[in-house]
């Protein structure tokens, strides 16, 4: 009887945990929100603040904006996943939320190139670390492994809907922004872009203070039986081949979305038909014009990535080794990624925006994959830890570097038509950097292990 009611006083109904599903996906949306929203106001911010495109000072701050902020996520996000393992799921969700909506707020309203690196930053430590969180806690909710990897897939493509939402608001607010009230002294579309974030996170933050905590993480903690995290028990015999090779794959997905399909943004204002529709406007309008053919680019991405993370749900159903499935969107990627920015990304809008959704589909699924993948490999007290190293080292810190070699790589490609050059080349250099990592990624497939039928907790 004690045991029954000890047992009891750790669960949670299923309207309180479809709930935690509904709090969850919501905030896989802001964190790829957060994320995508990068790629989208860094060229109207670099032009605000009086750089050149091609100079070494524009590439330079493109680096910079591009890849700073995901390496330090990445640092805090695997300091993160110990302090979701020691301090519970619930508590950390709280604090990243409050974090991400307060650094929001700050970057719309930046004054300098180095405050907007510098609140961007923040914003990144914010989603890195709630992404483990999460995760880590609908995997403890479904024990059984057909409903978590359901649950896990289906709340992570909400995911695409942030990369959809983003895209959105980025187009109205470049449609609408001279309407708009002012901001540091003008209508800067890319602030109003970066201040939408907040409006999905205030609610969520609010929701989740009234959530319970992981009962399964509750109960071990209530009775002293959880073992406290370690990150060298990453790379003990039992895990250590999981850990390199999750880290270097999680890598390779992180490497593609940020070296090839994140610089479509900076690449689509080159095409010649937007150029030639951003002269036939008013100086003043220009910005905007250009603004809403990028977001539309953005917008055809991201439906790509949700077909993708629909398309992982119902594959991960029937296909039962986990190698199978990645190669599902690896293989095709590796001809397809390349292909899109060597060819579509400098020939026309429609034919980038269609390639581009091709694009989405074989990148953003993985990220799917691997929130699906890593709870089944890792025991309760180094989920977070074990997640966390493979999503922050691996993904955010050495995958999001692709980016940096992508806008210097650029100076190297051969270049196109008048005005058009520098998109040109960056086209050229995402190209290369995909058919790298693509190969890579196939190639370690062959080494990634199955997961348990049951992991021992």
């Amino acid at each position: 009887m004690a045991d029954s009611e000890s047992s009891s006083s750790y669960s949670i109904s299923n309207a309180v945990k479809w709930t935690i599903c509904a709090a969850a996906a919501i905030g896989f949306l802001v964190d790829i929100y957060a994320i995508l929203v990068g790629p989208l106001i860094l060229r109207p911010a670099l032009l605000d603040f009086k750089l050149t495109p091609g100079t070494p000072a524009y590439v330079d701050w493109a680096g910079y904006l591009f890849w700073i902020p995901p390496l330090c996520g990445g640092f805090f996000g695997l300091i993160g996943g110990y302090l979701t393992d020691l301090f519970g799921r619930r508590r950390i969700l709280v604090w990243t939320i409050i974090l991400y909506t307060i650094s929001a707020f700050a970057a719309g309203n930046a004054a300098s190139l180095q405050s907007l690196l510098f609140w961007r930053t923040m914003s990144f430590i914010g989603v890195c670390v709630e992404f483990v969180a999460a995760v880590a806690w609908l995997a403890e909710l479904f024990p059984e492994p057909k409903a978590k990897e359901a649950v896990l897939d289906w709340t992570q493509a909400f995911s695409s809907l942030g990369g959809i939402a983003v895209s959105g608001m980025n187009y109205l607010a470049n449609h609408y922004a001279l309407s708009l009230p002012a901001i540091s002294g003008g209508h800067a579309a890319w602030r109003y872009t970066l201040l939408s974030a907040m409006l999905p996170a205030i609610p969520l933050g609010i929701v989740r203070f009234f959530l319970p905590e992981s009962p399964v993480w509750a109960k071990k903690h209530a009775e002293g039986t959880l073992k406290r995290p370690s990150f060298g028990e990453l790379f003990a015999p039992a895990y250590r081949k999981t850990t390199i090779v999750t880290s270097l794959l999680f890598a390779c997905a992180y490497g593609a979305a940020f070296g090839a399909i994140q610089q479509a943004p900076q690449i689509t204002p080159g095409l010649a038909e937007v150029r030639k529709a951003a002269a036939s406007v008013p100086p003043e309008k220009r910005q905007g014009v250009v603004g809403q053919v990028v977001a539309t680019v953005q917008a055809a991405q991201e439906f790509g990535g949700l077909a993708g993370r629909i398309a992982l749900a119902g594959l991960a159903l029937v296909i039962v080794s986990r190698r199978a499935l990645l190669r599902v969107f690896l293989i095709p990627g590796l001809f397809i990624v390349p292909y899109v920015f060597y060819g579509p990304a400098t020939q026309s809008v429609e034919l980038f925006k269609y390639g581009m959704f091709f694009a989405g589909f074989c990148t953003v699924s993985q990220l799917s994959f691997w929130g699906n993948y890593l709870p089944r490999v890792y025991p309760v007290h180094l989920r977070g830890t074990g997640e966390g190293f493979a999503a922050n080292v691996g993904g955010r810190m050495l995958g999001t570097s692709a980016a940096y070699v992508t806008t210097h790589l650029q100076g190297h490609m051969p270049g196109g038509g008048p005005g058009g050059a520098p998109a040109t080349k960056l086209a050229y250099a995402a190209a290369a950097v995909a058919l790298a990592i693509y190969l890579l990624g196939n190639v370690l497939t062959f080494f990634l292990p199955e997961p348990p039928a049951k992991l021992e907790d």
